[in-house]
């Protein structure tokens, strides 16, 4: 996408994140929409690449100074991309030397937000407490049965960390189901 002439000369026609190189880009940072320039980074073609890249650590080095931008937008972008290399001590340290707004921080933090939503297979939310029926026969393993096609499983428990499992008891163990095979009763 071009650049607004008013965004690019928000910083002098530089990339607001590495502020090395001229600006060509404006970059809307989601959730929000790109109708105002206060939800937009004028960027560079090497940081617009480097940004869906998963390589790109020594480049972001740069963000230590961007993440002092005086512009919301530049702050929450730059955030983001740190949290992406948080495991290396130079981001981790950089991520705990700022003291960002709440609501930047929220911004910045949206995109890594997945809902929790379990779904059985025909897109129903399945939720703590539900009686599901599998709707296959499954194998079950570490044990000697198997859990036939049409059997009722009370009282299901969502696993937190997968949305494709749900926890149940058959036959007096609990056991993981996944929920492509079951339908909410």
């Amino acid at each position: 996408m071009s650049i607004s002439q008013k965004l690019k000369e928000r910083n002098g026609e530089l990339c607001e994140l590495c502020n090395s190189e001229p600006a060509t880009h404006e970059y809307t940072v989601s959730p929000k929409n790109d109708e105002s320039i206060e939800n937009q980074v004028a960027l560079c073609n090497t940081c617009l690449e480097a940004i869906d890249s998963k390589d790109a650590s020594f480049h972001w080095r740069c963000l230590e100074g961007s993440i002092w931008s005086p512009e919301p937008s530049v702050q929450a972008l730059s955030y983001r991309i740190l949290q992406n290399y948080k495991e290396e001590d130079w981001a981790n340290n950089l991520i705990s030397s700022v003291d960002l707004d709440e609501n930047v921080t929220q911004w910045a933090l949206s995109a890594f937000e997945v809902a929790d939503v379990h779904k059985d297979a025909y897109g129903n939310i399945l939720e703590n407490g539900d009686t599901i029926v599998l709707t296959q026969a499954l194998n079950v393993k570490g044990t000697n049965f198997t859990a036939s096609k049409g059997t009722v499983v009370k009282k299901i428990k969502l696993v937190h960390d997968n949305v494709e499992q749900v926890e149940g008891k058959i036959n007096d163990q609990t056991i993981v189901i996944l929920c492509k095979y079951t339908k909410k009763n």
